[in-house]
């Protein structure tokens, strides 16, 4: 189940050779992953996302956020205290977790934020100017390049020298 065919996106694809491996990562991610703490993905504008993760109960100092290789890892680990409390229903999870995110090139990381329980990290793609899409120009019959070739004497039009063939041809 999972093994994807890719071979009529390469037919009509150039540079992406790492879509196979990216895909099999999140296939196997998936299949390992809880689905603990629950989280959102919105896009706010065409360059900016959002990643919203529930972590109740989880203080500022008990979350960790990383990015490397193009992963963005967020974890969390309650401090070591034992509490006292004697709890008839524990609903509230507070165990250890760590959900990673594939992030594309050319994104990055500008900040996170804990409000009401809920860490915001916020992510912006700046795509570098040299592959921003750019039109190319079809040049027809106007600005061609020429090659002519220049024959000696032949650069000053006033002063019209006969050419070697023409002594011949007279």
């Amino acid at each position: 189940m999972n093994t994807i065919d890719l071979s009529p996106l390469y037919r009509s694809s150039i540079g992406f050779d790492r879509l196979a491996s990216l895909l099999d990562t999140a296939l196997r991610a998936d299949q390992v992953s809880s689905g603990y703490p629950p989280y959102d993905i919105e896009q706010l504008e065409e360059n900016t996302y959002a990643i919203t993760l529930a972590v109740a109960g989880f203080a500022e100092n008990e979350l960790n956020i990383q990015v490397e290789n193009g992963v963005l890892t967020v974890s969390g680990k309650k401090g070591g205290e034992k509490s006292e409390r004697r709890y008839l229903h524990q609903g509230i999870a507070q165990r250890a977790f760590e959900r990673k995110f594939s992030i594309a090139d050319h994104v990055e990381v500008t900040g996170a934020k804990l409000s009401n329980g809920l860490l915001t990290i916020s992510l912006v793609r700046e795509i570098p100017e040299a592959e921003k899409p750019r039109s190319i120009p079809i040049n027809g019959s106007r600005n061609v390049l020429e090659h002519r070739r220049e024959e000696p004497g032949r650069g000053d039009e006033s002063s019209e020298q006969p050419s070697p063939n023409s002594d011949q041809a007279a």
